[in-house]
């Protein structure tokens, strides 16, 4: 099961993440379920993060995840261990969820 991040660490992200102009940020906390793994044991969570941002128009998927981590460069490997994206422009984002 996803827990939402905690409210220090989601609120340290996304006020990084903010650089980006992003129209959406969801955080999940899945550190719960790494309890025993070295990276859970020094503190940094694990977890998983959507974002859509206008700024990722015509970016790769490994420029967005390159982007992403320079906006949390000071949290990896120390609130943020592990960290899953998912990086879509807001036509993506809206096409991924169309009925």
């Amino acid at each position: 099961m996803l827990h939402t991040a905690g409210p220090d660490t989601a609120a340290l992200i996304r006020e990084r993440l903010a650089a980006l102009d992003p129209e959406l940020v969801e955080i999940y906390d899945e550190s719960g379920e790494h309890v025993g793994h070295p990276g859970a044991q020094s503190g940094g969570g694990h977890y998983q993060l959507t974002i859509v941002s206008p700024q990722f128009q015509g970016k790769s998927r490994v420029t967005r995840h390159r982007m992403v981590y320079a906006a949390l460069e000071g949290l990896m490997r120390s609130q943020i261990h592990a960290l899953a994206i998912t990086a879509w422009t807001a036509e993506e984002f809206q096409s991924a969820f169309a009925r």
